[in-house]
């Protein structure tokens, strides 16, 4: 009989707190760098408003979850409400923007009818691993454009309507 600690399986937060165990950001955490990296890479810097407007927060939930990537070491913040990135946060975010990049372009081939929302609910369960392999056969099917069509007919052929038929 397994003892209790033994078993593989976890609730889907029981894999979360063990990751964050772990040191992993958490999901949300992960969004507030994403979205901070994407507007560093325009302009080098981030503002607090801004963050709260692109994420939908209010302006005291996004100096919260700052703080806090600051204290990490993800970026720098000062007094005027500017946001810079570490070297850490450099890197992580771009992987951040990377990883959302690669599941929505996948997604998208797949015909999801909403991407960028399951994109968002997705992306953070996903290993750098399998982020690649994803990356990989994007890679694969825009190079091979012939298979890429006969996948498209496929699952085209093999999707179901709303009635639960094949097309």
């Amino acid at each position: 009989m397994m003892e209790k600690n033994d078993s593989p399986f976890r609730t889907f937060r029981g894999y979360e707190l063990a990751h964050q165990r772990a040191g992993r950001l958490t999901p949300a955490l992960e969004d507030y760098l994403e979205m901070t990296y994407r507007l560093c890479a325009a302009d080098d810097y981030a503002r607090v408003g801004r963050l709260s407007e692109l994420l939908n927060v209010k302006p005291s939930s996004v100096s919260k979850m700052i703080a806090k990537l600051a204290q990490f070491g993800y970026l720098q913040w000062d007094r005027y409400d500017i946001i810079r990135l570490t070297e850490l946060g450099k890197t992580t975010g771009a992987y951040l923007v990377q990883r959302h990049e690669t599941i929505e372009g996948f997604l998208r081939f797949l015909g999801s009818e909403s991407p960028l929302e399951e994109t968002e609910l997705i992306e953070h369960s996903l290993s750098p691993s399998t982020v690649n392999s994803l990356r990989c056969v994007l890679a694969y099917l825009e190079a091979n454009p012939a298979v890429s069509e006969s996948l498209r007919k496929y699952l085209a052929a093999e999707r179901p309507d709303t009635a639960g038929k094949k097309r």
